[in-house]
């Protein structure tokens, strides 16, 4: 298994912040690094997210999880478990009003040697998503 993760603190509610994390459409006003999103992030339904990183290739994925203002988490890959990708996005409310937010994403499957020598380092992307969700959950970008 390989990964990636991030986190965050972010003087924000929960609240805000879920708020902006289910707005796939408004990602891209926040230096989210995601080219787009098209579909409704909601449980059980399928979305796909396009990324800078690799512009003009969708990545879809599928809200296997939906825990409000605390947990979501997209499901991807290859059929059969060849490959899988699983990112989870985590809210973490403070004592003092402020949030932790944590994303971490995890690939499996017999694929995973092959396909990870080509994937480019995600951890930059990770940053830039943290950061640019910070700032907008702040009012500061």
């Amino acid at each position: 298994m390989k990964f990636y993760e991030v986190s965050a603190p972010i003087n924000a509610s929960a609240e805000r912040i879920w708020s902006i994390l289910l707005d796939g459409p408004g990602y891209t006003a926040w230096d989210s690094g995601v080219e787009r999103v098209e579909g409704t992030i909601a449980q059980g339904r399928t979305i796909k997210v396009f990324s800078r990183i690799m512009p003009g290739r969708a990545f879809p994925v599928t809200v296997t999880e939906l825990v409000p203002q605390r947990q979501m988490v997209w499901s991807g890959g290859m059929p059969l478990g060849l490959f899988k990708g699983v990112r989870t996005l985590t809210l973490t409310p403070q004592t003092d009003g402020s949030t932790l937010f944590a994303m971490r994403e995890e690939f499996s499957g017999p694929l995973l040697p092959l396909i990870w020598r080509s994937m480019p380092d995600l951890g930059p992307a990770f940053d830039q998503f943290a950061s640019g969700l910070k700032r907008h959950a702040e009012g500061t970008a």
